[in-house]
């Protein structure tokens, strides 16, 4: 197995313990921490048969951001939530300005929502592709394999999976390549799995992967200009506030045509690249669409596009219970409680968002009691999954023609069936089927958008007035469901608790001990080599962690019984 080791990488523990006579010795598995995500996460297992039988998630640094919002001026809120992660840099800015207009009843125009639109939609292309390709590709394909491929074979299947795709010189690829192995540092690709022997896919395959993860670099830099036309920057774009927008100058004829060819170059990646790519992916890897499924799952939805919110929503706002993604149930808000009984926090009892508290109190990393700085959130009680495949799910089970569209097209092409994607590998592909959408829904908001302008219609703000009361906002963020609650009392912040998407999927057990997301989707998992499990990691980052975004101070106090080197 090719391994280059660095200083200060990511390790793995493995304790055996007692035998068990009905399911033979088990072992505890401790990822500590895991790597290509944001933030510090700890994921443990235990294992039986060579299969997951359970599975702690803990977050293993404190966010103590909702304190520090208090008896602060609600406009400076939008600025210090943004600025909890620099991945998905725009959404917590947009969530924290939306719950302020909430609670002092500000309808925006058309022209503002639309550039938010634009901006967020901007946001999801550079994440997912970001995804895809730097943060969980390398789970499927095998980087060092592809020293080995005939950069002539791998020009041919590039041209017959993707023929309209941009040529790429994937001899000077694999040149480069080698000159990394040559020196003795792989840089972002050291420290890794390679020649597992549940990777699958061919030196030229590989090869493809590699060429493509270089390309996606420069389509992230492509969409964060974008973001940054109509932000003012990136990351942490400034241009959304109460009331509105404030990039009046910037939605000239000029800056406009620059954004629509910057989306155009993204769009194009998309669809010649990414996506064939996944199903290159999907084809040699099927049988993880059996793999790291859960069963519930909610969107709070996304993407306005008129006055009467959630009907207009692009993304619908739906729960799915049991997998049945037939039958979408209504979201209320109300039915939200966040459980602290097993992390670091005071107290034991659920709350609502809206009453919730953060008081930390940490009593040491104990998997059967308190072993996480994460809440529990649940909705009705249940643990829900939130991402791009219940938004998916969500909008193919109410029957929204691009969902609908979106989806079959990519079953008809793997030759995959609609309950497949319910597992790891129906996460993953639906990154890339909203991806799709969005980017399509895109080009109408852009044009709309213009044509407001060429017609006299400049306004992008709305007059407020600061007042007391209670509101929230109900985002979607890249990663999935986002919520803020706020209480504004004489101008100034009363209480502000946030529910981010990560919380949701990296619950600790509740109350009731039902595990969260992950950690009910690890059960099951197979795991060929304990002392490199590439097939936990396929599950984890499936999910795109962003820790950052739920916690902020990490406690380094861990014991080591074995460490090997873990792919970053």
């Amino acid at each position: 197995m090719f391994a280059i080791t660095a200083e200060g990488a990511p390790s793995v523990n493995i304790t055996a313990t007692e035998a068990d006579s009905s399911t033979g010795t088990t072992q505890r598995i401790v990822i500590d921490p895991v790597s290509r995500i944001e933030g510090h996460l700890r994921i443990e297992v235990e294992t039986s048969g060579g299969k997951v039988t359970k599975a702690w998630s803990s977050a293993t640094m404190f966010r103590g951001v909702e304190p520090i919002l208090q008896g602060r001026a609600p406009l400076d809120a939008p600025h210090i939530t943004q600025r909890l992660c620099g991945v998905c840099t725009y959404i917590h800015g947009l969530c924290s300005t939306r719950a302020i207009e909430d609670t002092i009843n500000v309808t925006i125009t058309d022209n503002a929502r639309i550039v938010r639109n634009l901006l967020l939609g901007a946001q999801f292309m550079h994440d997912h592709i970001v995804h895809f390709y730097h943060l969980n590709g390398l789970d499927w394909a095998d980087i060092v394999s592809a020293l080995s491929a005939d950069p002539a074979v791998t020009q041919s299947l590039a041209f017959s999976t993707s023929p309209n795709a941009d040529p790429i010189d994937f001899a000077a690829v694999k040149a480069r390549l080698q000159g990394l192995v040559d020196t003795g540092n792989l840089g972002p690709f050291a420290n890794a799995y390679w020649g597992h022997t549940d990777y699958k896919l061919s030196p030229e395959e590989n090869l493809l992967i590699v060429a493509h993860y270089l390309e996606a670099l420069k389509k992230q830099l492509a969409a964060a200009r974008m973001m940054a036309i109509l932000g003012g920057k990136n990351p942490h774009p400034q241009s959304v506030v109460v009331g509105g927008v404030t990039c009046g100058s910037e939605l000239s004829a000029e800056r406009l045509t620059q954004f629509r060819a910057y989306m155009d170059e993204v769009r194009k990646f998309v669809e010649t690249v990414y996506l064939p790519d996944l199903k290159l992916v999907a084809s040699r890897y099927p049988e993880w669409t059996k793999v790291g499924g859960f069963s519930n799952f909610m969107s709070y939805g996304e993407f306005p596009q008129g006055a009467n919110e959630p009907a207009d929503f692009l993304m619908p706002r739906g729960a799915i219970f049991n997998g049945d993604f037939l039958n979408v149930q209504p979201v209320n808000q109300t039915a939200i409680t966040e459980h602290v009984a097993r992390s670091w926090y005071s107290g034991s009892t659920d709350r609502h968002p809206a009453s919730g508290e953060t008081v930390p109190d940490f009593t040491g990393l104990d998997t059967e009691d308190r072993y996480t700085w994460s809440k529990a959130p649940r909705y009705s009680g249940d643990a829900m999954e939130v991402g791009p495949l219940a938004r998916v799910l969500v909008g193919y089970g109410q029957g929204k023609p691009e969902f609908v569209s979106a989806v079959q097209s990519f079953l008809t092409d793997t030759g995959l069936q609609e309950t497949d994607l319910l597992s790891t590998l129906g996460r993953t592909a639906a990154r890339a089927i909203e991806t799709r959408i969005i980017s399509n829904a895109m080009q109408n908001w852009l044009t709309e958008l213009e044509t407001n302008l060429s017609t006299g219609n400049l306004q992008i703000y709305e007059n407020h007035t600061m007042t007391s009361g209670n509101g929230f906002a109900l985002n979607e963020a890249p990663r999935g469901a986002l919520g803020h609650w706020m209480t504004i009392q004489d101008n100034t912040i009363n209480g502000y608790q946030m529910v981010v998407p990560s919380t949701w999927n990296f619950s600790p057990r509740c109350a009731d001990n039902i595990p969260g997301p992950l950690e009910k989707s690890l059960v099951g998992v197979p795991i060929a080599d304990p002392e490199n499990p590439v097939e936990l990691l396929r599950v984890i980052h499936s999910f795109d962690p962003c820790i950052a975004c739920g916690v902020h101070v990490i406690d380094k106090d861990n014991g080591k019984t074995h460490k090997v080197d873990l792919m970053r």
